[in-house]
């Protein structure tokens, strides 16, 4: 096992839920807490820029207060994810709210910047940085991320193309800090397969969407139960990153999901343009198969405990 620092270490399921664009929002992140694992969402889901204020205090008090009640079983720390591209110009004000409210961690996506973890590391906060090769993961980690999150084939919004073994053995040559693995993760055993690849943590966003607490239609959680990989398009069309989405709401929004054109990465947008059209093409990762049904965030996390247990428990006994 790596070493972690104190914020990561005695989780009680070694599970990141990842920042949903949209869908995310204080209502998830506190259930996902509560339940064990770390929850997120991105700085970007607060609109106006002002509800982020508002938001990260509901969240740190709620917290706060449900800790002071479960002495012995406290709720996993939270995250804030900051989208560092130049597209995003709220990044200054919304890391001012984050060292305000002292966010334990920060996960940084497209671009990293070393005035950004240092704002960070001033308050004792540990920056986690997506990468989807290599080569990202050495420039993240120059410039002063604390860890990293491999983001690998079949995962859900923006990934990459890489395997996850190719991926994790590659960082691991050389870096023995914290790593969370992204892509096509739904159940438990994938959760300790990802462990016995190298990584730490999973990180699974997809499976959230289907919960009660998820910001998402229930039309777009249906889709998650109902589809499987076979229904997962990776397009950078959209927001001038390449993504996987669901090709049930690509047809409905009138494109075709075998022919879609491909767009420029120089107009790469995460403002109000990309927000609309996130809100009609569903992004999602290709393990949604395991996803059976819409149940509240704790039945989820409850779900994968069981089958991470069990997995643990087949390995024992075919040793």
């Amino acid at each position: 096992m790596s070493r972690l620092p104190p914020t990561l270490q005695k989780l009680p399921l070694p599970i990141i839920g990842s920042p949903l664009f949209i869908i995310s929002n204080p209502q998830l992140v506190i259930e996902q807490c509560k339940a064990g694992v770390v929850g997120s969402m991105p700085a970007l889901n607060a609109r106006p820029a002002s509800q982020l204020d508002e938001w990260l205090h509901e969240i740190t008090e709620t917290l706060a207060a449900y800790n002071q009640a479960n002495p012995d079983k406290p709720a996993a720390p939270f995250a804030i994810n900051q989208i560092v591209h130049k597209s995003n110009d709220r990044l200054e004000h919304d890391l001012e709210m984050v060292v305000k409210y002292k966010v334990p961690i920060i996960i940084t996506s497209l671009g990293a910047r070393p005035e950004l973890n240092a704002a960070v590391h001033s308050y004792g906060g540990v920056v986690l940085h997506d990468i989807i090769n290599d080569a990202f993961a050495r420039k993240a980690i120059e410039k002063g991320a604390d860890g990293l999150i491999a983001v690998a084939a079949g995962a859900g919004g923006h990934a990459g193309t890489k395997s996850p073994f190719a991926l994790v053995q590659e960082i691991r040559q050389w870096f023995d800090g914290p790593i969370a693995l992204s892509g096509s993760i739904a159940t438990g055993g994938a959760v300790l397969a990802a462990q016995a690849m190298g990584a730490d943590f999973a990180y699974i966003g997809s499976a959230f969407i289907a919960t009660h607490e998820a910001r998402a239609s229930e039309a777009y959680k249906q889709a998650i139960v109902d589809c499987n990989s076979d229904d997962i398009v990776y397009s950078n069309l959209f927001t001038g990153v390449h993504g996987n989405y669901l090709k049930p709401s690509i047809v409905a929004a009138g494109l075709d999901p075998e022919h879609l054109p491909e767009s420029d990465p120089t107009k790469m947008n995460f403002g109000g343009d990309a927000a609309k059209a996130w809100k009609d093409i569903w992004g999602s990762g290709q393990g949604i198969g395991a996803v059976k049904s819409v149940t509240s965030t704790a039945e989820l996390v409850g779900r994968l405990k069981r089958e991470y247990e069990e997995a643990r428990s087949r390995i024992c006994e075919a040793r």
